[in-house]
C-alpha cells in the first residue's frame, strides 16, 4: 500500500500528475467563472442601455426583443455560476474526504508499523530477561554463600 509522498514523518501530498491536474482543473472553472460574470454583466449594461422609452413602435419591439434576448443571457449566465458553485462544492466534499481518507490509511500504516517495531522490541527485552534470569538463577543456586536460610 504504497502511497506517493509516503514514508513516516513525511508531509503528506499529491502526486505531481494530480497537483498538474488539480491546477488546470482550478485555471478552468477560474475562467469559466470570469466568462460567467463578464457576460451577466456585459448584458445588464446592455439591458440598461436598451431600456429606453422611443416614440416609434417598431423600434419599441426591437428593442423589447433585444432586452428578452439579453435577460435570456444573463439567465443562461447566472445558471452556469450556480452550476459551477455546486460543482466547487462537489469536488471539495469529495476531494476532502478522498484526503481525508487517505491520511487515515497512511497514519493506520505507520501506526501498524510502530506496532510491529513495539512487539519486537518487546519480544527482545522479554527474552534477554530470560536469559539473564537464567544466568542470575545460575550463579544463585552454584554460589557458596547463599541467603541466611530462617528456619
Amino acid at each position: 500500500m504504497s502511497k506517493a509522498g509516503g514514508g513516516p514523518g513525511s508531509a503528506p501530498g499529491p502526486t505531481a500528475a494530480a497537483a498538474a491536474s488539480a491546477v488546470q482543473k482550478q485555471k478552468s472553472l477560474l475562467q469559466k467563472a470570469d466568462a460567467d460574470v463578464s457576460s451577466l454583466v456585459d448584458n445588464f449594461s446592455s439591458l440598461i442601455n436598451i431600456a429606453r422609452i422611443n416614440d416609434p413602435p417598431v423600434r419599441n419591439s426591437q428593442e423589447a426583443f433585444q432586452m428578452e434576448m439579453r435577460a435570456a443571457r444573463m439567465v443562461h449566465s447566472a445558471d452556469s455560476l450556480l452550476k459551477l458553485v455546486s460543482e466547487l462544492k462537489r469536488t471539495a466534499i469529495f476531494s476532502g474526504l478522498a484526503s481525508l481518507n487517505e491520511n487515515v490509511d497512511r497514519r493506520i500504516e505507520v501506526l501498524g508499523q510502530q506496532a510491529e517495531g513495539t512487539e519486537r522490541m518487546l519480544e527482545r527485552i522479554g527474552q534477554e530477561a530470560a536469559a539473564s534470569l537464567k544466568e542470575l538463577e545460575a550463579d544463585y543456586y552454584s554460589s557458596v554463600v547463599r541467603s541466611p536460610s530462617y528456619d
